[in-house]
C-alpha cells in the first residue's frame, strides 16, 4: 500500500485538477467574469494554503524579494492565464479547454530552450510538432468545434497554456528564493487577491458573496478548492515520488477532464476531436521527461524537494 499510495494520489490530482473546467464552464454560465472570479478563487487560495502554513509552522515572508517573486507569480500563474482562460471558457467546451491544457509541456520546450534550461532535443520537437497537429484538427474541420464557436477562442485559450508554461520556467530559472511551494503559492494568491479586487469593483465584475448563491458560486468555491487541495498533493508528491513521476499527472488532468465534462455537462464530441486528444496525448508523452527509475524510498520532510 505505500507504494502503491503515490500513484493513488497522482490519480486523485489529476481527477481533482481536471475537474476544474467543467467548473469554470458551470461559474461562467450565468454572467460571472474573469476578475471577480479571479478575486474569490485566490482569496478562499489563499485562507485555505495559509491556514496549511500555520498547521506547518512556517510563516510566511514578505520581504522586497519575496513581494517581487509574489507578483510576478499572481501576473503569469494566475491573473493574466485566468482572464484568457475564463474568457473562453465562455465559448468553447469544457472538454476542448482540457485538451488545450496538455499544449503547457509542449510550449514549456521551446521556453525552455529560450531560457537556456533545456538542450533541443529531437524527440521534444516531435511532441511539439503532435501538440500542433492536434491543435489543427481542433480547429481546421468543420465538423470539429461546434458551428456557432469562433477559432479565436481556442487561441485565446492557449494564451493561459503559454502564461503556465512562461511560469514553470521561471520557477526553474530563478528558483522560489529558499521559500516552500506552498509559501509561494499563499503569497502570489494575496498578491493576486490585492490586484484582482480594484479591477473587479472597477469594472462591474465584483461577485456579492451575500447570495442568493446558485450553482456558480458553488462552483466558484469549489473551483478554489480543489485547486489549492491538489497543489498540496502535488508538492507532497514531489517530495515522495520525486518530480519526473509527478508531472505524469498532465495525462490525468486531460483525461479526467473530458470524462468530467461527458458525465457532468453532457459534452459529446466529433470524431475530430477524439483524434486531436490522442494525438495530444501522444505529444505529451514525448515531451515530457522520461521516468529512469522505480519511485524512490519515501523521504523524510525535511529532506522533500522542492516543486
Amino acid at each position: 500500500m505505500t507504494r502503491a499510495l503515490p500513484l493513488i494520489v497522482l490519480i486523485l490530482a489529476g481527477a481533482a485538477w481536471g475537474a476544474t473546467q467543467p467548473l469554470a464552464k458551470t461559474i461562467v454560465s450565468e454572467g460571472y467574469r474573469h476578475f471577480g472570479i479571479l478575486f474569490w478563487q485566490m482569496g478562499l487560495g489563499a485562507a485555505v494554503l495559509g491556514l496549511i502554513c500555520v498547521l506547518r509552522g512556517k510563516g510566511m515572508r514578505f520581504g522586497r524579494r519575496d513581494l517581487t517573486l509574489y507578483l510576478v507569480l499572481a501576473l503569469i500563474g494566475s491573473v493574466l492565464p485566468g482572464i484568457a482562460s475564463y474568457s473562453a471558457a465562455i465559448h468553447l467546451p469544457s472538454g476542448v479547454l482540457s485538451i488545450l491544457l496538455s499544449s503547457i509541456p509542449m510550449l514549456a520546450f521551446p521556453i525552455a530552450l529560450a531560457f537556456g534550461l533545456e538542450r533541443f532535443r529531437w524527440r521534444r520537437l516531435a511532441g511539439l510538432s503532435l501538440g500542433f497537429a492536434g491543435i489543427c484538427l481542433l480547429i481546421l474541420p468543420e465538423a470539429s468545434l461546434p458551428a456557432s464557436v469562433p477559432v479565436i477562442w481556442v487561441f485565446i485559450a492557449l494564451i493561459s497554456s503559454l502564461f503556465y508554461a512562461l511560469e514553470s520556467n521561471v520557477v526553474a530559472r530563478w528558483g522560489l528564493n529558499g521559500l516552500d511551494p506552498v509559501q509561494v503559492l499563499c503569497g502570489a494568491s494575496l498578491v493576486g487577491t490585492a490586484i484582482t479586487l480594484p479591477l473587479a469593483v472597477v469594472t462591474g465584475q465584483f461577485i456579492d458573496p451575500r447570495g442568493p448563491w446558485g450553482a456558480p458560486d458553488l462552483a466558484l468555491i469549489a473551483s478554489a478548492l480543489v485547486h489549492a487541495a491538489a497543489y498540496v498533493a502535488y508538492v507532497w508528491l514531489v517530495g515522495r515520488a520525486g518530480a519526473v513521476f509527478t508531472v505524469q499527472v498532465s495525462y490525468f488532468v486531460t483525461l479526467f477532464g473530458v470524462t468530467w465534462a461527458m458525465l457532468f455537462l453532457g459534452e459529446t464530441y466529433s470524431p475530430y476531436f477524439w483524434a486531436a486528444l490522442a494525438v495530444m496525448l501522444a505529444g505529451l508523452a514525448l515531451v515530457q521527461p522520461r521516468p529512469k527509475t522505480a519511485l524512490v524510498p519515501p523521504l523524510q520532510p525535511d529532506q522533500s524537494e522542492a516543486a
